[in-house]
């Protein structure tokens, strides 16, 4: 993937000048002035300050204010430009995937029990990808954006707080304008190239909607060798599955949501190196403050808090996209011949970080790579071969019964604990309704023995 832009710049080094001697009229790029059309000749002029912050003025205005930490309205519009010309799903497209969705929901009934849980089936195009998926995106990446932005002005001394004065509430804005600008490129790169609206193992899209982006399922079956049916029914399968444990798992989708943004809370940024980064930083010029956004003093500190939260993410995706890979292998590796190979492609599109997984590292600071997929796959199998396809979709019955990093690594044992101890399989709630009801009869049967004494 490329190196996608922090800020305001063009992405090829070479369009900004970088590593070219400065020409008459103009500026190296991080001069003042570098971030404008025409630079400044003979470097920074104060006459023309004035002409700065006007130009200024005039690229804020045109974009929407924010009041969070990342301009929304400006990724969306930098994701829906990138993305001009980009083919719209047509209605022969959106026929295909309702279908294929269909059959797939009538192949997997008989191997899981959870039910369908996608009530529309949709054809999606990149930019309905963005658009659908925006929401969550906000929701992910705003932890991340606030602590940064928090960690800018904490590393700013406080005499210089009070000379700025509205000079910071300016910084925030550019600083939203550039974190939007570079999550709306992110998204219009990985709307290119996604297949569906949970390859990323989160549920993006709205609850209860199957999307799949044909014309990024075109490109990817031209490489394959197998039929385009084929490959739509298989990936079809892959997204109603995810659909029925996102809508009849209550848990799944907030734990997710969640851990996600615990691992972005917890981010540390190097205060003492922005400090002395900020006195590089010219204000009135945008690409300096993209350079200092790019300069790597930026990066987070990974902390044990972070590392317990990343481990806790990464075990419950492996669970849910094993969970996925066994139902589908269930439900159509012997109406697909070629099932198997498909199966094997995606698993290793998620172990070498395809585009999902290198976009959101790049937004969020975080590898959403399920490590232990096949491990998770290997537990699932084994549960559902001694115990049942009951008893291994109870497991999701509640939070505390999934098994654990640990139980990847001995899953003999897992399934073992489930056979001498069938009560863990039962919600913990319903158990003690149950135990409460006995103790209510009781005492209302006693209070009874007493007004009939009396």
């Amino acid at each position: 993937m490329t190196d996608l832009p922090f800020g305001f710049g063009p992405e090829n080094p070479d369009e900004r000048g970088e590593g070219k001697p400065s020409e008459p009229g103009g500026n190296r790029p991080g001069q003042p002035g570098s971030g404008f059309p025409g630079g400044m000749p003979g470097g920074f002029d104060v006459s023309q300050l004035g002409q700065m912050l006007t130009q200024l003025g005039q690229m804020l205005s045109q974009a929407s204010p924010s009041s969070g930490p990342v301009n929304y309205d400006l990724a969306k519009q930098i994701a829906v430009q990138q993305l001009t010309g980009k083919p719209a799903a047509t209605e022969e497209q959106g026929r295909a995937v309702a279908d294929a969705v269909h059959l797939a929901e009538l192949w997997l009934d008989p191997v899981t029990t959870l039910p369908a849980g996608a009530r529309t089936a949709q054809a999606w195009s990149a930019r309905d990808w963005v658009e659908g998926t925006l929401p969550t995106w906000q929701r992910l990446c705003d932890p991340v954006a606030q602590r940064v932005s928090g960690a800018w002005v904490e590393a700013v001394p406080e005499e210089a707080k009070q000379a700025a004065g509205p000079l910071l509430s300016m910084l925030g804005q550019m600083g939203g304008m550039a974190f939007g600008s570079q999550l709306g490129s992110a998204l219009a790169q990985l709307g290119s190239e996604v297949l569906a609206s949970s390859e990323v193992g989160l549920p993006l899209g709205p609850e209860g909607t199957a999307a799949l982006l044909p014309a990024n399922i075109e490109a990817f079956t031209s490489g394959l060798e197998r039929p385009s049916s084929e490959v739509l029914v298989f990936l079809a399968a892959r997204e109603a599955a995810h659909q029925r444990l996102f809508t009849h798992v209550p848990w799944l989708r907030q734990r997710l949501l969640a851990t996600v943004e615990e691992f972005a809370r917890g981010i540390k940024v190097d205060t003492s190196a922005m400090e002395q980064l900020a006195g590089q930083i010219d204000p009135t010029n945008p690409e300096s403050i993209e350079q200092a956004m790019r300069s790597g003093m930026f990066e987070p500190q990974t902390t044990p808090e972070q590392k317990a939260a990343l481990t806790r993410l990464e075990t419950l995706l492996a669970l849910v996209e094993g969970w996925v890979d066994v139902v589908v292998a269930d439900a159509v590796n012997e109406r697909l011949p070629g099932a198997e190979a498909l199966r094997e492609t995606l698993r290793r599109r998620r172990a070498s970080g395809g585009p999902a997984e290198q976009t959101f590292a790049t937004l969020v600071g975080l590898e959403l790579r399920p490590r232990r997929l096949r491990a998770a796959a290997a537990l699932w199998r084994l549960v559902g071969d001694q115990h049942g396809v009951e008893a291994r979709d109870q497991v999701w019955a509640h939070p505390d019964l999934v098994p654990s990093s640990d139980d990847l690594d001995d899953p003999m044992g897992f399934a073992e604990r489930l056979g001498t101890e069938p009560e863990a399989l039962e919600d913990p709630i319903a158990e003690l309704e149950r135990e409460e009801r006995p103790k209510d009869r009781e005492d209302g049967e006693e209070g009874g023995d007493s007004a009939a004494q009396s």
